[in-house]
């Protein structure tokens, strides 16, 4: 599977600038906003007020990817969670 990063516009503060992302985290990204309930340009400004990187295109791929981590932890129980840094061994009977 191949995916595309393309340039996206967006308006910061009255100003236009452009995001380079996958075409995967951009439908996550709408998929978000949608379900919150807001615009993807204010979705957009409040991921850029508050980033920690000072790359905006880098802050949105993390914020998908926290939103859908998030999301997954909230439906796996406890007892299969696992941390990042383990690993699974195969299954054995």
């Amino acid at each position: 599977m191949r995916s595309g990063i393309r340039k996206r516009n967006v308006v910061l503060s009255g100003r236009k600038t452009s995001v380079s992302v996958e075409d995967e985290f951009w439908r996550g990204l709408k998929e978000i906003a949608f379900a919150r309930n807001t615009k993807l340009g204010v979705l957009v400004s409040e991921i850029d007020s508050t980033r920690q990187h000072a790359n905006l295109s880098s802050a949105i791929r993390l914020f998908v990817l926290n939103f859908y981590q998030t999301r997954l932890c909230t439906q796996i129980s406890p007892a299969d969670r696992i941390a990042p840094s383990e690993s699974r061994r195969p299954f054995q009977e």
